[in-house]
């Protein structure tokens, strides 16, 4: 029997081996589901053992270097949802995942949007000998993300100074079409409240943004354009908009 949305417990990550979950979840959804190209991209070796290590410890690092604004909250929150586990129903199995990050140009409030997207996004690392693949996935993620950090720094002058962005939200395919992912999205939506009502963003794919609207996200122009040089023209790039809620709580 299908678990119901009343099954789905959501809580901030905070335990490693929870990471590897996370990642095998983007993996059986982004990589082999809908094959999304930047995705893959940024996750060279994915599909190998050799390559899930290495993934997998640079989520690792990110979740535990995440940094803190000045009242303490995290800037960037990894939270999972579970299930009872079809095996073994004392257990619960990591059904999602959710990355939701604060970002700030005022210093204090968030993650600074990037100034460097080669080295401030860690391309560099991902293929240190290769100029050429450096330069498509600066470009590709330039212009994915580039309306939430015009966006967070039309906020600075603002009394709610940050944005949160779901950086990523992701069901496993096993757990799909259970309310999960609304229930991650929810939980975004409480916690920026909580934190005073700035404005939620993302960069919604075809397959969650009916779940995006659904929640108060409105799309924000047209389907993202990916600028990119020439010689990259003919590359698979995914369907993607801006979605973003307004400010939550404030009149």
């Amino acid at each position: 029997m299908a678990n119901s949305s009343s099954d789905v417990r959501v809580e901030v990550i905070q335990h490693e081996d929870d990471i590897a979950h996370a990642f095998d979840a983007a993996s059986n959804t982004f990589g082999r589901q809908t094959r999304d190209a930047i995705w893959m991209a940024m996750n060279p070796g994915w599909d190998t053992p050799e390559g899930r290590t290495k993934c997998v410890a640079r989520m690792v690092t990110r979740w535990r270097d995440a940094t803190r604004d000045r009242d303490g909250n995290l800037n960037t929150t990894f939270i999972k949802a579970t299930v009872p586990d079809p095996q073994d129903p004392t257990q619960r199995a990591v059904a999602g995942v959710a990355i939701w990050m604060q970002t700030s140009a005022v210093e204090g409030r968030g993650v600074p949007p990037p100034e460097n997207l080669i080295k401030d996004m860690g391309i560099e690392e991902l293929y240190p000998d290769d100029e050429a693949e450096q330069r498509f996935l600066a470009q590709v993620m330039g212009s994915l993300c580039k309306q939430r950090w015009e966006a967070a720094r039309k906020a600075a002058s603002t009394q709610s100074p940050a944005i949160m962005g779901l950086d990523m939200c992701v069901v496993n395919p096993a757990f799909q079409r259970r309310g999960v992912a609304g229930k991650l999205v929810e939980w975004g939506l409480k916690e920026v409240e909580r934190r005073g009502g700035m404005e939620a963003v993302t960069e919604a794919s075809s397959m969650g943004r009916s779940v995006y609207a659904r929640l108060g996200f409105q799309q924000e122009g047209p389907e993202i354009v990916y600028q990119v040089d020439e010689e990259f023209a003919g590359r698979d790039t995914p369907s993607n908009i801006f979605m973003r809620t307004g400010t939550i709580g404030r009149g």
